[in-house]
């Protein structure tokens, strides 16, 4: 609480300060440090939810959502589990799914389709990163059929919302200050511990109002306590480890830390590229590299190999109807040497599977 911790209110201020100056997203936004995720999504989706039953005269706060005008979201059809359950814990069911492209990115043009198929009031939640390409949805046509329809528009960033903080990547994040509420990781790419999620929120008292509480017994500043933008009373100052990994890094070091995550996944996919019997399936633009062998079967038995030798441990997973393995690059100590060390290790395991050794 401010009156009681102000020293670390004040640190995790200047941190939710730092994000917002180095993902040029609005200056005067709440932040609010979470869990992961998972409840970041959570936090910006409440905030939508409370604001846009609000301009429908409802007010979630005193009558609930039961009765409520239905509010729908729009999903991209490869977004992140986290959202959908996100959407779950708040009351809103079951999202629609969006069109997307080969790489996972919404369709604008189908996004505003389905905008004008129902006046109910509506969130949009596009995604920054997507979990097997690394694809970026196309901010700006989104965001502007979002808010032409009265639209709320959310993003799901991970991972791939720290691409704001590089020159070299905004070109993948055009119309991303365009949203009205973010969410992201700081384990994913700043290297803190888990429990280390950030939601943002371009209307600072949309998120207030929907987290913000009162009792006698607590002390009660003029402005509002950490506590009352995320869904926690009782919670550690989260902001710290942030606010440490952006004080030893600076501005200029997450930038090089940004554009070296994505060099060694291009390196990483250049590699995996030369390995005979293997494919490397998305566009690597950002972290993410994804491939497959000839058939699942060996697909999966070169993970099997690799999982057991422990070196080099990729994700399974199925993209396009089919068994991949994916490489998900946001290790602070990634360089050349771990990309050439991660190659080999790949080579070998799919000789050995190919050659039926062992």
């Amino acid at each position: 609480m401010r009156d009681a911790t102000p020293g670390v209110v004040a640190v995790e201020e200047v941190a939710g300060q730092w994000l917002l100056e180095a993902l040029d997203l609005p200056s005067s936004s709440a932040v609010g440090f979470v869990t992961g995720c998972t409840t970041a999504n959570l936090a910006g989706l409440a905030a939508a939810r409370d604001a846009l039953l609000a301009a429908r005269g409802w007010d979630v706060a005193t009558q609930g959502i039961q009765g409520a005008p239905r509010l729908r979201a729009l999903v991209g059809a490869e977004r992140h589990g986290s959202v959908d359950l996100a959407l779950r814990y708040l009351g809103l069911g079951a999202p629609t799914p969006v069109a997307a492209d080969a790489q996972g990115r919404m369709d604008p043009d189908a996004l505003r389709a389905a905008l004008g198929q129902d006046d109910a009031p509506t969130v949009v939640c596009a995604q920054a990163g997507n979990i097997h390409s690394g694809g970026f949805d196309p901010f700006a046509p989104i965001c502007a059929a979002a808010h032409d329809a009265g639209a709320w528009v959310h993003v799901d960033g991970a991972f791939g919302l720290w691409a704001a903080a590089s020159p070299a990547l905004r070109h993948l994040v055009v119309g991303l200050a365009d949203a009205d509420s973010w969410a992201t990781d700081a384990h994913k790419t700043l290297s803190t511990p888990y429990d280390s999620g950030v939601a943002v929120v371009r209307d600072a008292g949309a998120l207030r109002r929907a987290f913000g509480h009162s009792a006698d017994y607590l002390l009660h500043s003029q402005e509002p306590d950490p506590h009352e933008l995320v869904p926690e009373m009782s919670r550690r100052a989260r902001g710290v480890p942030v606010w440490a990994a952006l004080r030893s890094l600076g501005r200029s070091g997450l930038v090089d830390l940004v554009d070296r995550l994505v060099r060694s996944s291009r390196g990483l996919a250049m590699g995996l590229a030369e390995v005979p019997g293997l494919t490397v399936l998305n566009d690597v633009v950002y972290t993410q590299v994804t491939v497959a062998a000839v058939d699942d079967e060996t697909t999966l038995a070169v993970l099997a190999r690799l999982h057991e030798d422990g070196l080099v441990y990729p994700s399974a997973s199925r993209w396009h109807d089919r068994a991949v393995m994916r490489f998900s690059v946001s290790g602070y100590a990634t360089d050349d040497v771990a990309v050439a060390q991660t190659i080999r290790t790949v080579w070998e395991a799919v000789e050995a599977v190919t050659l039926g050794e062992g």
